[in-house]
């Protein structure tokens, strides 16, 4: 793969009216919250910066003036708008005439990511339309048997989000569309999986395993989708509760 091949959108949202886990640590938005000793963005932002894989890094946010302080001065960093959800701020990015792809997109809360991570996934993800990370519940039960993540279950295996997610050309926006469409019920995969019909029928029924089930997806949906199961399964571990927060520094302490 040429380096510098993808375009990283780092999506950074600001809660309106403010995030008590934020307020709890002094800080006006989550990004900024401390993960040993630095701010929780600087960190998936530094190792986008370090991936050989990784040509620009796009902070999309409603409040820049709030983060612009926390990540590297660096030349390929810059931000743009965020909309009031995910769904609605990538739809708006791949509507733009200028985007070019491939895009990567991860989270700023993603503070354990590695440009490790970044190449195993940008590598699996290579000449598909849309790809998913997803972190198989076995290897991170052996990996930290006490971690709490949402799961899908499908035949063959238990999965879990990584927050990475490839576009890998416009064709992605019809998958960005449906998202936006079930959003609201992003943490309750089964009513995700209903809304993608037959296929996510067949996946809570467990008749069809992860592989099978993305692909006929993205064949309903008229683009080439692939699922990538992440060799660290530590990529499903984000900063989202004070709980998420305590088990990071334990795992960059070397203490998990």
């Amino acid at each position: 793969m040429t380096p510098g091949h993808y375009t990283a959108l780092l999506l950074a949202g600001v809660r309106p009216g403010g995030d008590p886990f934020a307020e709890s640590h002094g800080v006006p938005a989550k990004a900024l919250i401390p993960v040993a000793g630095e701010p929780m963005i600087a960190r998936p932002v530094k190792a986008l910066l370090d991936s050989p894989q990784v040509g620009s890094v796009r902070i999309l946010t409603q409040r820049p003036d709030l983060l612009e302080g926390a990540v590297p001065a660096d030349a390929r960093v810059s931000f743009g708008a965020s909309g009031a959800t995910i769904a609605a701020t990538l739809q708006d990015i791949l509507a733009e005439p200028a985007t070019s792809y491939p895009l990567l997109v991860t989270t700023a809360d993603h503070a354990l990511l590695t440009p490790a991570m970044i190449a195993d996934f940008c590598t699996k993800a290579a000449g598909a339309d849309l790809v998913v990370g997803v972190v198989e519940r076995r290897a991170l039960m052996a990996r930290l048997p006490s971690s709490r993540r949402t799961w899908i279950a499908l035949r063959g295996g238990v999965y879990s989000g990584a927050n990475l997610f490839a576009l890998g050309s416009p064709q992605a926006a019809k998958a960005v569309s449906l998202w936006r469409s079930v959003e609201q019920d992003r943490k309750k995969g089964w009513k995700l999986l209903a809304a993608l019909g037959l296929p996510g029928l067949l996946g809570i029924l467990r008749v069809w395993n992860l592989g099978k089930v993305i692909r006929a997806i993205g064949s309903r949906l008229g683009l080439n989708a692939r699922a990538v199961v992440m060799a660290d399964p530590i990529a499903a571990v984000d900063v989202d509760k004070p709980a998420d927060l305590a088990l990071a520094e334990a795992i960059l302490g070397g203490n998990a």
